[in-house]
């Protein structure tokens, strides 16, 4: 049965909105213009394949369902009556990944171990007790001897490292095949301006990087159907899962925040510098009295309201992750709030040179109305700015996650985030040996997403911005 919770419904409504843009942008050459710009960065290219493969587990983990209850026994009575679900709500990334979600061990272990981090005391045969570290009841087990792991895992790799080029292949084979078709060349001529990069788009960039990618993906997900690639949690909860699974809340955090922030940022910020006088005051004493509110402590208030609120209306909620889901929804809420007011402040500043130009004084010389003004050449001429802005701050809010889950006003605790990964990580690193892999895996995946927007942001920032553009 599917399921459709708030923030999917706010993920397919941007979605949407990401389509209708680009079916307005696909008819205007100023806004087409840059982004060819964008397409023939090598950089933006790399970086475009890397955020591919992280939307592509959120959109995965994004589409929710309830599995069907087995059906009733054919002589059981009322064997006629509805058909049942579990209460269990499950993504489809959840059941792709169901190898790796439902492995789980005792307790800590290391990344491609074979035994626990921990010793326990182990019966013997003969009835003896000793302390050692006991085998993992899935890391490994397929090794009949411990000592093979290091071969296993280089056979294991390799055999990812197939099935990546293979797939890689394929697609690249398709590639040139329909560059081939479209311009009636040769395919072994094609090929050659691809591998020498005399094409007009990176095509070189975006396949090397795919390959690297596809070589990655495969050879971990081979690796890890037999191992705990990057070890396992407190509760022995594969921590390579956990990290994929916490790709969804970055993105929905970066992502949903800014249409929280972008009616408000865009309405306010245009109409204080086209209207100027009584308008303009107004609206800035709004965000500078919002801008000296501490948004820690705002956010801190607003979470801690919901706790009492959920706690209060425990029976409203079907699910863990119904509940968790509308917390994730109401911080992207409050960050929203607190965050659109450095983008009303630029469009303000842009508006105000804009009511000045000369198109815009004699449309109101003939007659033409405010806000047809405004719909017609105010705002197609500051999207620009509203588009380097959202991109630039794409890779803020998702860090920004992470230290609000650190200091416990972020997300649900029952909710896959980087910053819980990284909250439970505290206390580990003060073990004796020191539990790292929990830190490392949250850090890894942060990092790689927010260099791959940045590298991206700074693409789209170059090729939006007429300055910056001349002076390269």
């Amino acid at each position: 049965m599917p399921v459709v919770l708030w923030t999917d419904a706010l993920v397919f409504l941007l979605l949407a909105l990401a389509v209708g843009f680009a079916l307005y942008a696909s008819r205007h050459e100023h806004l087409r213009a840059p982004w060819r710009r964008v397409a023939r960065s090598r950089v933006g290219m790399g970086a475009l394949v890397v955020l591919s493969f992280y939307v592509l587990i959120g959109l995965l983990d994004t589409l929710h369902f309830r599995l069907p209850l087995a059906d009733p026994a054919p002589g059981a009575a009322n064997p006629s009556a509805e058909r049942r679900f579990a209460p269990e709500v499950l993504s489809v990334f959840d059941y792709w990944a169901r190898p790796l979600r439902q492995r789980q061990e005792k307790t800590y272990s290391a990344p491609f171990a074979t035994h626990l981090f921990v010793k326990e005391a182990i019966t013997q045969p003969d009835g003896s007790v000793v302390r050692d570290f006991p085998r993992l009841q899935y890391g490994g087990r397929h090794l009949k001897d411990p000592n093979q792991r290091g071969w296993d895992i280089f056979g294991t790799a390799l055999r990812g490292l197939t099935e990546g080029l293979a797939v890689w292949g394929l697609i690249t084979l398709q590639v040139l095949w329909s560059m081939a078709q479209r311009r009636g060349l040769a395919l072994s001529a094609v090929y050659e301006e691809v591998r020498d990069g005399r094409t007009e788009l990176p095509w070189r960039t975006a396949l090397g990087g795919l390959a690297l990618m596809l070589v990655l993906g495969f050879v971990a997900g081979e690796l890890a159907l037999k191992y705990h690639i990057l070890g396992t949690d407190k509760v022995g909860e594969d921590v390579f899962f956990q990290a994929l699974k916490s790709i969804r809340t970055g993105l929905v955090i970066g992502t949903l925040t800014t249409l929280v922030m972008l009616p408000a940022a865009v309405l306010l910020g245009i109409m204080a510098g086209y209207f100027r006088g009584w308008v303009d005051d107004v609206i800035q004493y709004l965000y500078t009295t919002l801008n000296a509110i501490p948004s820690v402590l705002l956010i801190a208030a607003a979470i801690l309201m919901l706790q009492v609120y959920m706690a209060n209306n425990a029976d409203q909620f079907e699910s863990l992750v119904e509940r968790a889901d509308l917390r994730l929804l109401f911080l992207c809420l409050i960050l929203g709030v607190t965050s659109w007011t450095g983008l009303c402040r630029l469009l303000r500043g842009e508006a105000l040179k804009l009511r000045e130009a000369d198109y815009v004084q004699a449309g109101a010389a003939l007659g033409v109305g405010h806000f047809a003004i405004l719909g017609r050449h105010i705002l197609p001429n500051v999207l620009h700015i509203v588009l380097i802005t959202l991109v630039l701050d794409f890779s803020g809010l998702v860090l920004a996650e992470a230290v609000l889950s650190y200091i416990n006003i972020g997300v649900d605790p029952t909710m896959n985030s980087w910053g819980n990964m990284i909250n439970s990580a505290r206390l580990e690193l003060a073990r004796d040996p020191v539990v790292w892999w929990s830190l490392a895996a949250a850090f890894l995946f942060m990092f790689t997403l927010v260099l791959a927007a940045n590298l991206f942001a700074d693409v789209v920032r170059d090729a939006f911005d007429p300055r910056l553009r001349g002076a390269r």
